[in-house]
């Protein structure tokens, strides 16, 4: 079903510039849009695809309107007002409401009639599931979770025992949410499991990726707070609590009861070492390793980017070299007549 372009500028509180009588049904890409679709454009890198569109509106900001061959959506922020347009024209699929019959549901489950619960999924004992949720097939949600109002457990989703999650979150295919942390004692060289009696408490408005894993805390909980958008194969440790409005990226890894302040961004790959602290409002670049706390906010980035192999074998090769270079560089400061000593610097 079509909207008018007049109807998404009151909504969305955009100038409009153009017939407001236009009607769109789709989002599409500058390149690809045709008349009844809405592109956006937010990167420069695009701005030779917009001379030659043919969207039927084009959301923008207000210094590149005047090279916008047709209607266009002016507004501050055009990728967020993108989103929230492409969520109007594309709406998640809604299930219908009940339980479908080869789902298996704990008479001790509470489940709002309004919930949809799909094929094979199985609710355990004194878990909750609240108004308008989505429960996709082959979800299983263990004894005493709970699951928020407008919550999408899209498929596959595991929600192990007490986890408990905020209205209106996301859970992508795959995700496990509240499995055992890596918690073992040694003794004698053997392994001792140490039970994990936290649970995990994910906030509202949360989005989790797909194949990712939450631990549940193993004394404390595990704490994921409102806001939060984790990317997929993304690796959370035991009591580890994730800053609200905080985004990491795929492959990331945190190691148990690490602290992640607000408003962070995290590249892909990046690995967070154990008990750390991570200031509010910090971005990490990819592929770093985060070896010790971090108390300031700013942007922070570690590892070498790449060279041709040539080039990096020489680099390594230099790197390696270094501690006999500084050795000799020492052994030449102590010769008479060489330079004043000064206190030697180990860091």
């Amino acid at each position: 079903m079509g909207v008018s372009i007049g109807e998404l500028a009151v909504q969305f509180g955009c100038e409009l510039r153009g017939d407001p009588g236009v009607v769109v049904e789709r989002v599409a890409t500058l390149a690809a849009a045709d008349e009844r679709s809405v592109a956006f454009l937010a990167n420069p890198r695009y701005r030779r695809e917009l001379i030659g569109t043919r969207a039927g509106a084009v959301v923008l900001a207000a210094e590149a309107a005047a090279a916008c061959p047709g209607a266009a959506l002016v507004c501050g922020n055009p990728h967020a007002t993108y989103a929230r347009i492409a969520a109007v024209l594309h709406p998640l699929p809604a299930g219908p409401a009940g339980i479908h019959p080869s789902a298996v549901v704990s008479p001790q489950a509470r489940v709002d009639p309004s919930a949809h619960v799909g094929a094979l999924s199985v609710i355990g004992a004194d878990a909750t599931v609240g108004a308008r949720a989505f429960i996709g097939p082959q979800c299983l949600i263990g004894e005493c979770a709970v699951v928020g109002e407008d919550v999408r457990l899209v498929g596959r989703v595991t929600l192990c025992r007490g986890v408990e999650v905020g209205a209106r979150t996301v859970i992508q295919p795959g995700a496990v949410i509240g499995g055992d942390g890596f918690g073992f004692a040694q003794e004698q060289g053997r392994w001792i499991k140490v039970p994990q009696i936290g649970t995990v408490r994910v906030g509202c408005d949360v989005e989790i990726g797909a194949n990712t894993t939450v631990d549940r805390g193993a004394i404390e909980d595990t704490v994921i707070e409102e806001g939060v958008k984790l990317d997929n194969l993304i690796q959370i440790g035991h009591n580890v609590r994730v800053g609200a409005h905080s985004a990491l990226a795929a492959c990331v890894g945190v190691s148990g009861s690490t602290s992640i302040g607000q408003r962070c961004m995290i590249g892909g790959q990046v690995g967070i070492g154990g008990h750390l602290t991570i200031s509010d409002d910090v971005m990490i670049t990819g592929c770093t390793m985060v070896s010790h706390s971090i108390s300031s906010p700013g942007v922070y980035s570690g590892g070498i980017p790449f060279e041709d192999a040539s080039t990096w074998r020489r680099l390594v090769g230099r790197f390696k070299r270094l501690e006999s270079f500084a050795a000799r560089l020492k052994a030449l400061e102590r010769r008479p007549g060489g330079p004043p000593d000064q206190e030697e610097d180990d860091d």
